[in-house]
């Protein structure tokens, strides 16, 4: 278990603000944020690369925070790879465990054990520079488990990949994950890329951690506009009036919209998850409430979703899969019925960051 507590760091201009997080054994934890949010400080922090200006950092019952990056145990794969061009893969994969002066039999042993589990093996002879991005990657990743760390951090391990390479080895890191038990924290600036790894997400953002969860808690239930925005929620209106009585919220053109519970909070905003929205043709029997009628500007085409624009009391994106938008009935210039269901409905404070 890895624990940050009140983590402070200022590098020039930016600055880490009181992180706090807390990391299980054996989790895939992914943090994510936008460029220039501070994720890769925070890993640097958490190597040991960087000293904190205030906080400490615990990794298995123990504070690390004034040890040196080689007495932590952490295995480091940054976005460049840094693989030693001037040796072949097999003796880049071994460097750790002879500078750690281990048996030859046993640094054979491992490096074996790895190029196999991550498919190298054909490759151990060759140079760096002679090998692709994803077998680059791999050889890193080898690297960095040789020594078998207490903890692995993973900093854009997929960003320079292409977008096969990217699914093969996305796919691969969740296995090793669960076949070593190892604990990862990866960092990323892709959602989807986050849904498809992570136990549980981070979002980070001006050096702050603004919300922590499962990504369907991230997903569906984000706690600030920044948040909802990041990932993907493009429906997101002002609330101009409410009724704490009725749990009614107004949004857009006058509309009501139920919701599931209505906070108390002096300004809110209303998020509606896209992909939550159901469409029927306008003529359909109509529920009672946050149901209204709009118009299909456009659909767009996106192979495995459909993006569909609407125009009405709120100007609306629904998105949908191909079969879901040939079983709903409409077809763009018609006029159709829109219903939100209020567990759709996320209400958040307007003035978050």
């Amino acid at each position: 278990m890895i624990e940050v507590k009140d983590l402070h760091k200022a590098l020039g201009e930016f600055s880490l603000h009181g992180v706090d997080l807390r990391v299980e054994s054996g989790e895939y934890f992914v943090v994510l944020g936008p460029t220039g949010s501070g994720k890769t400080v925070l890993l640097e922090c958490i190597a040991g690369l960087h000293r904190q200006d205030r906080g400490e950092i615990w990794l298995e019952g123990r504070e690390v925070s004034a040890l040196a990056p080689e007495q932590r145990n952490i295995g480091y794969v940054p976005q460049d790879y840094v693989l030693f061009p001037h040796i072949s893969l097999q003796a880049n994969i071994a460097f750790a465990l002879n500078v750690r002066r281990r048996p030859p039999d046993e640094i054979e042993a491992r490096v074996r054990e790895l190029a196999e589990l991550l498919h190298i093996s054909h490759l151990l002879d060759r140079r760096p520079r002679t090998l692709s991005g994803g077998e680059q990657q791999r050889g890193a990743l080898a690297r960095a488990l040789a020594p078998r760390p207490t903890l692995m951090l993973l900093d854009e391990p997929l960003s320079a990949l292409d977008e096969g390479t990217r699914a093969e080895l996305a796919g691969e890191l969740r296995g090793l994950s669960g076949r070593l038990g190892t604990t990862i924290i990866h960092v990323c600036h892709n959602f989807d890329e986050a849904l498809q790894l992570a136990d549980r997400i981070a979002i980070i953002h001006g050096g702050r951690v603004l919300q922590v969860g499962t990504p369907g808690d991230v997903f569906r239930r984000p706690r600030s506009a920044f948040v909802a925005r990041f990932v993907g929620a493009e429906n997101i209106f002002p609330v101009i009036q409410r009724d704490h009585r009725a749990n009614v919220v107004t949004v857009g053109q006058s509309l009501p919209l139920q919701v599931t519970a209505l906070p108390d909070h002096p300004s809110l905003l209303t998020m509606i998850r896209p992909e939550e929205i159901m469409l029927r043709p306008a003529d359909a029997p109509m529920p009672p409430f946050n149901s209204f009628h709009a118009n299909l500007l456009e659909v767009e085409d996106r192979g495995r979703l459909m993006r569909l624009n609407l125009a009405g009391p709120l100007p609306l994106l629904v998105v949908m899969t191909p079969q879901a938008f040939r079983e709903s009935g409409v077809a763009p210039g018609d006029q159709v019925q829109v219903h939100c269901p209020p567990e759709a409905v996320h209400l958040l404070p307007q003035d978050s960051p």
